[in-house]
């Protein structure tokens, strides 16, 4: 059943409450009375105000985005905006596709928030439950909560928005690859995943939906790729991460406990399962994954009062996580030729993190690692300052070479399996870590974020190297108080002095065509942006900071 019913019901109350001066005012009234005449193609009777032009310029106008877009030699690719599924037309879908079990899911994963803000703050310090968000849906702005609800008022919005293409991730639909009971998991994506794509179909032009891609298992993961890609015609996969998993020890002592205390599964490293058969099936499929995690309400960001407290880096930190175990095991060395991306954390931790691993290996790579290797101590050396400048209980104690193995200078190694870390990256210098690491994985940032700046900086980053950092609205959320302020919003670094126009044009297009085209050089077939992204993949990228003397030149 279309949404749009629903909608025209809610549009005809809120106008009939606005002439009663009840619940809505009349600006809100007008303005769900022209979003409906634009969705159902037909008129609501309501009478006129003097609401008419201002509300007509709010969606056709010449917007500052617009405008700003007009200048531009490129095109914008938004790789990360969001919808809000409407929950009456998804509980009544979900059944029919995927029947009871998809329902049960559906019911079970809606329950998950408000079963939290249900509690009084006392109850859940006591049960050290997080605060989770509430009221994080425009609501002023019923232009933008029309727009994020109506796939193809999105649709109609794009040039306002200054965007020439997007992709579309789920809102409510962010952590359904995470149910931990089987059946419900495998009903719940495949239902979302069989509903999204009817919700925006037609408009594949400029806007494409995410699949969901449940990964507890690498047979669950390949099933619906196959799915989601041959059967639907999907390209933008969603994969799951960080799934929960029992600690083996607990289970077999306390199984009742067990399902108190979980480890975070970050299948690139340490993982029960082999997922290099779904990364082998993404390049069979040309899919270049994307990870859209959290850490909200678990481990060190679980306050039962504060939920920015809890908001702030989450996404940062699962990012983290599974981009460092993809990088030591091995993955980017086994799949040179498949992308990855991290939305909505940002770039900053991945400057760290690629800082973090060229340090440690410099310092911790198998050659270098021998000088703390503790049968390379000289005791009688170290003896002698001791006898110099220590007291006589410490030249007794080295004297009998007691303490001189302990803590980190024990010669135990915990029995690993190599003693260099980095050994399934095969890395000889340090520019194999720039390969490794630089080319491969891309970073989705919001518009409002300064440190987008440091991914260009090539001073900044070791090697000169350029991050890839994509352009991520996250529209349709809290952070958003104003779709059509975001693009200009991100432009500030231009105009600021942070970034250069080269910058933008590859933070705003160049990285996206790349992502999705380098690894499906048919991504952009048939879109708006088919041959300004084609002409940026004959632009072989150069490594690191020499990509910027290839742009200049070219």
């Amino acid at each position: 059943m279309s949404p749009l019913p629903f909608f025209y019901g809610w549009v005809s109350v809120a106008i009939a409450f606005a002439t009663m001066g009840v619940g809505v005012n009349a600006r809100t009234a007008f303005s769900l009375q022209l979003i409906a005449e634009h969705e159902l193609g037909s008129q609501v009777i309501s009478p006129r105000t003097e609401l008419d032009l201002e509300v007509a310029m709010l969606t056709n106008g010449l917007t500052d985005a617009r405008k700003l877009r007009s200048r531009l030699s490129h095109p914008i690719i938004d790789a990360d905006g969001h919808w809000l599924e409407y929950a009456p037309i998804m509980r009544e879908e979900f059944r029919r596709i995927g029947g009871d079990a998809a329902a049960e899911a559906l019911a079970l994963a809606s329950d998950r928030i408000p079963s939290s803000l249900r509690m009084s703050l006392a109850e859940r310090r006591r049960r050290r439950v997080g605060q989770e968000a509430f009221w994080g849906s425009p609501c002023e702005n019923v232009l933008d909560r029309a727009t994020a609800m109506l796939p193809r008022f999105l649709y109609e919005r794009l040039d306002d928005l200054g965007i020439d293409f997007c992709v579309v991730y789920p809102t409510a639909g962010l952590g359904y690859h995470r149910l931990q009971d089987t059946r419900l998991r495998r009903a719940i994506c495949r239902a979302y995943n069989v509903f999204t794509a009817d919700q925006f179909r037609g408009l594949d032009d400029r806007i494409i939906p995410a699949a969901i891609i449940p990964m507890y298992t690498p047979e669950e993961a390949i099933e619906e790729l196959e799915f989601a890609a041959r059967q639907l015609g999907y390209r933008v996969m969603m994969v799951g991460g960080l799934m929960r998993r029992p600690v083996p020890a607990l289970a077999e002592a306390h199984p009742e406990a067990s399902k108190f205390v979980e480890w975070y599964d970050v299948i690139g490293i340490d993982s029960d399962y082999d997922y290099d058969p779904v990364w082998a099936k993404c390049r069979e499929l040309r899919v270049a994954p994307s990870f859209h995690n959290g850490a909200r309400s678990i481990l060190l960001r679980n306050s039962p009062s504060n939920f920015c407290y809890n908001h702030i880096g989450h996404f940062a930190s699962a990012g983290h996580a599974v981009c460092k175990a993809l990088f030591f095991g091995g993955v980017t060395r086994r799949f040179p030729d498949l992308n990855f991306a991290f939305l909505e954390g940002g770039v900053g931790w991945g400057c760290m993190l690629y800082a973090d691993l060229v340090g440690h290996w410099e310092k911790r790579n198998r050659q270098a690692i021998e000088k703390t290797n503790p049968n390379k101590l000289d005791h009688a050396a170290l003896l002698q300052f001791a006898q110099k400048y220590g007291r006589n209980a410490v030249v007794e104690a080295v004297r009998r070479g007691e303490g001189l193995e302990g803590d980190s200078n024990s010669t135990l190694t915990g029995g690993i399996e190599d003693l260099d870390d980095y050994f399934r990256c095969k890395i000889e210098r340090r520019e194999d870590i720039r390969e490794l690491f630089v080319t491969r994985f891309y970073f989705g940032c919001e518009a409002d974020d300064p440190i987008n700046a440091w991914a260009f900086n090539r001073r900044a980053n070791p090697l000169g190297a350029r991050l890839n950092a994509i352009f991520s609205s996250d529209i349709g959320h809290f952070d958003v108080p104003d779709m059509a302020a975001v693009v200009p919003e991100a432009y500030e670094l231009v105009e600021h002095g942070l970034m250069t126009d080269d910058d933008f044009r590859d933070f705003m297009f160049a990285n996206a065509v790349r992502f999705w085209g380098e690894v499906n050089p048919d991504f952009f077939k048939g879109t708006v942006v088919e041959t300004a992204a084609a002409s940026a993949l004959a632009q072989t990228p150069v490594q690191g900071g020499d990509r910027d003397h290839q742009l200049e030149d070219a």
